[in-house]
């Protein structure tokens, strides 16, 4: 229930209240007895019900008790001939919900007032029964339903399919009964019957592609007069050509004229949704967008705020993809900058942002800039983020746009509005390097006023990595030691974190940061402290980086790959000793689901795709595969797989493998799975065909000794294989064992059992399996850390492709690498694409790679690969296995 407002002569002072405020449940139980006054009080009545209804809806539940006795005295009222009454009477029924036993009571009474002669009691009781009833007593009133469907009186049909599009999530074998009489209900004049028999005619017919095609072909010929019933037209439409468009390599687009004349319909809402769905459409082209982007050029000068509104939002999308398309209404949009509904001037300047040319730039700051203070932060924020897109598209402008956002940045907002601005700033010197020192500046102007604990912590952070590689590194120190005695005790904590990477980093400020870091000795924290410790430690007293540090000088100003989950899972796992804790020694990859495999796994996906394992499960393996004598000699393992399925889903036995890859070295675990009851199984093995991998050699297998009902087993088989090579090859599976039966009585197995085997789905080790996918947190620094001395670039054409976007997967599947800052995602009927990734290659060699694709008109896809590793010959495989 809405809550009302009062209004009193004076304007300036509003009172909110609510009629129902403060009732109390059992108040209103109590005063429900009224239903079962000789004498009904109608008005009474539906004050009470109102209440009721008014508690279920606040979220109040009634006990069983409760609803019966409401239930049983509500039914007291259909002897009332008030109609206001009647309807509250439906409503309570169907809130409600009686059980199977009580809704006997009323069926009588409802399929009574289903055959009235009152058209209001025949709806209402039509959308009652068909709520509470099951499907026994669905078949007993399908005859009148049927009817209803095809009523001359346009309430009782549209409650009719109203109902049928509930009761075809429950009883779809009998509402599909009725397609004669919706189909006919499909040609009345009704706007809302119309419409409401078109969308249970395409549920009805959902599943059947030709059947929905036929369909759509009918009635686009003119027979929907409904505007709703158009633009639902509209989109069942759109469906069809998208799911024809899969299989049509013609370029013909079919109904596309029928899409195209409707935005020429006298509705606007029918023009709106035809020119939405020309918008959508897969490999639009300029030509068919033409006639759209004119319609919503149209709405933008409405008087009607829904209409500039839905205008708007639509060519802010379509300016994602084809923002040329979109430049003719730049004109019609910068009007709607001044709007008052700030929804549509924020998506106006986004819009302009993402279509304006370099020319406009400036033009257009002036005009955001007044703009900014009167919206809120969710909208601002919006605009940040075409702000810094728009500064990527147009480099030579920087100083324009980060003059702006500095600007916003010492204004008041929220916190996500001002990490918003400053991931801006960070990317923009981050892709531009002539806007570094400046944007470092606008950070530690920010810093030195920041409310915001963790913002002072990430910009302290990025200043250590790109301050010490501008021109003068000494400018930035002030700020950050003013951090170190102003700011609470983690920015503090921080801050001398950066001072010591100044002073790593930067030969001629070592004294003077010597100096500052010990200062901080001093300090009241215990972890600025100790810090200041660890880093003047590191530090010479000369201010000199010990050379005999190499490690701990990676460790501690380097950049950390490998995931904070392993590192912990290997600390909490440490036994002091004499030998100190290594972390060359910590797993860079978080490892797949550990081999305690349920038959329900199968239905889960795998292989590359399959989604990471809790933290518990990275040394699981390692555990596992260092307990068993005949493999604890194959040194540290680099990797393991995630599970691959070697059987379907809900066969006798559930299988599948993983595999781990050392140096030279790879073994197979095979998760096993009995599902069967009344079977017990012993001296399970796997046979494993490599002939197809020839470069493998058989030298362990471990069997395992039995596999009873529902509990998992392992059994392995060991290949050597050359030392660092990525061998590749294919393996064939075969289950081998001794049955035994169980009897289900006791439990017990029999003595005897017989010889048995099962086959299993063949795999492969691919050279995937050889790399890891370690992210890098800046990819271009790691980029130019690496260097071009191991650089090996090279063109290769992929052939015709349904999409760039399935190009670009099938190339990351094939590395096997991690994608970095998001470039795994392609935009939609984009032309070109850039992705980096990142991983560590066998023997542990870092491996990072730029991948530029391009696509033609003719779909044909060439790529251009770039790679940079710590080992030429490692370059050279990337190149050979892309080759291949």
């Amino acid at each position: 229930m809405s809550q009302y407002v009062k209004k009193d002569d004076d304007r300036d002072e509003e009172a909110e209240y609510s009629p129902f405020s403060g009732i109390e449940k059992g108040a209103v139980l109590q005063e429900a007895r009224v239903f079962n006054d000789p004498q009904l009080d109608s008005r009474r009545c539906s004050q009470v019900i109102t209440k009721l209804l008014y508690l279920l809806n606040q979220g109040d539940t009634f006990t069983k008790t409760e609803a019966t006795e409401v239930f049983f005295s509500v039914t007291k009222l259909f002897q009332a001939k008030d109609i206001g009454l009647r309807r509250m009477v439906y409503l309570i029924i169907k809130e409600l919900s009686p059980s199977a036993d009580e809704v006997i009571i009323v069926t009588s009474s409802l399929m009574k007032d289903m055959n009235s002669k009152t058209d209001v009691y025949r709806a209402n009781a039509i959308r009652v029964l068909c709520r509470i009833t099951d499907g026994t007593l669905l078949t007993q009133i399908e005859r009148y339903l049927k009817q209803a469907i095809v009523d001359k009186n346009h309430v009782v049909a549209s409650a009719a399919l109203v109902s049928g599009i509930h009761l075809l999530q429950t009883n779809p074998e009998i509402v599909k009964r009725w397609s004669n009489e919706v189909q006919e209900a499909v040609q009345s004049r009704a706007a809302l019957v119309q419409f409401h028999a078109l969308a249970l005619l395409q549920q009805i017919r959902q599943n059947d592609r030709l059947a929905v095609s036929k369909l759509v072909t009918s009635l686009t010929k003119g027979s929907v007069r409904s505007p709703l019933a158009q633009c639902l037209l509209i989109r069942y439409t759109s469906q069809v050509i998208r799911e024809s468009s899969m299989n049509n390599q013609t370029g013909d687009r079919p109904f596309y004229d029928y899409l195209e004349g409707c935005l020429r319909h006298k509705s606007e809402m029918v023009i709106f949704e035809a020119a939405r769905a020309i918008t959508e459409l897969s490999g639009v082209t300029s030509r068919e967008l033409t006639p759209a982007i004119t319609v919503l050029q149209l709405f933008l000068s409405s008087s009607k705020p829904v209409l500039r509104f839905a205008a708007v939002r639509t060519l802010n999308k379509v300016a994602m993809t084809h923002p040329m398309a979109v430049t003719t209404c730049n004109i019609d949009m910068e009007s709607l900058i001044s709007d008052q509904n700030r929804s549509i001037a924020t998506l106006a300047i986004t819009t302009l942002l993402k279509t304006g040319n370099e020319s406009g730039v400036d033009r257009l700051m002036k005009q955001i800039t007044n703009f900014m203070s009167d919206i809120a932060d969710e909208f601002k924020i919006v605009v940040v983020d075409a702000i810094r897109s728009l500064c990527l598209k147009f480099p030579l402008k920087f100083r324009t746009l980060m003059g702006f956002l500095s600007n916003i940045l010492r204004e008041e907002g929220g916190f996500e509005y001002k990490k918003a601005i400053v991931d801006s700033i960070v990317t923009i010197i981050r892709e531009i390097p002539d806007a570094k020192e400046s944007g470092l500046l606008h950070l530690c102007e920010f810093i030195e006023d920041c409310e915001f604990t963790y913002l002072s912590t990430q910009i302290l952070h990025f200043l250590g990595i790109e301050g010490p590689k501008t021109s003068d590194p000494s400018k930035y120190i002030r700020y950050i030691y003013n951090r170190v005695i102003l700011e609470n005790a983690t920015v503090r904590a921080s801050a001398v974190s950066t001072l010591a990477k100044f002073g790593a980093m930067v030969d001629s400020l070592k004294p003077r940061i010597f100096v500052l870091l010990r200062r901080c000795l001093y300090d009241n924290d215990d972890e600025v402290r100790d810090r200041a410790t660890l880093y003047l430690n590191t530090i010479g007293g000369d201010g000199s980086v010990f050379e005999t540090n190499k490690d701990v000088k990676e460790f501690l100003f380097g950049s950390l790959d490998i995931p904070l989950a392993n590192l912990e899972t290997s600390l909490k796992n440490y036994e002091p000793s004499e030998e100190p804790f290594d972390i060359r020694s910590v797993s860079r990859e978080v490892k797949s689901q550990p081999f305690a495999e349920k038959k329900a796994a199968a239905k889960k996906p795998t292989g590359l795709g399959a989604p990471p394992a809790p933290t518990s499960a990275v040394d699981t393996y390692d555990k596992l595969l260092l307990s068993i004598p005949e493999f604890s000699t194959f040194g540290q393992l680099f990797k393991s797989s995630a599970p691959v399925e070697l059987t379907e889903a809900e066969t006798e036995y559930a299988v599948n493998v993983v595999k781990h890859i050392f140096d030279r070295h790879v073994v197979f675990q095979y998760n096993c799975t009995n599902t069967i009851p009344e079977q017990l199984l012993e001296d399970v093995t796997i046979v494993v065909d490599a002939s197809e991998a020839e470069e493998f050699e058989e030298v362990a297998t471990k069997p395992l000794k039995s596999l009873p009902y529902d509990t998992p087993g392992q059994t392995f088989v060991a290949f050597e294989k050359p030392e660092g090579v990525p061998a590749v090859g294919k393996f064939s599976n075969m289950l081998r064992f001794i049955v035994k039966e169980v009897d289900p009585s006791t439990g017990e197995a029999e003595e005897d059992g017989v010889e048995d085997e099962y086959q299993l789905e063949e795999f492969e080790v691919v050279a995937a399996d050889y790399m890891l996918k370690v992210g890098v947190s800046n990819f271009r620094n790691a980029w130019e850390s690496l260097g071009p001395d191991f650089e090996r670039v090279d063109e290769y054409g992929l052939g015709p492709r349904e999409s760039l976007k399935e190009a670009v997967s099938t190339v990351i599947n094939l590395l096997g690498m991690q994608p970095c800052e998001g470039t795994e995602v392609v935009a939609a009927n984009s032309r070109s694409h850039t992705c980096l990734l990142s991983g560590v290659y066998i023997g542990n060699v870092k491996v990072l790679v730029r991948l530029s694709f391009g696509v033609d008109s003719a779909k044909e896809v060439a790529m251009k690969l770039a790679v940079r590793s710590e080992d030429d010959a490692v370059s050279d495989a990337i190149h050979e296995l892309v080759a291949n």
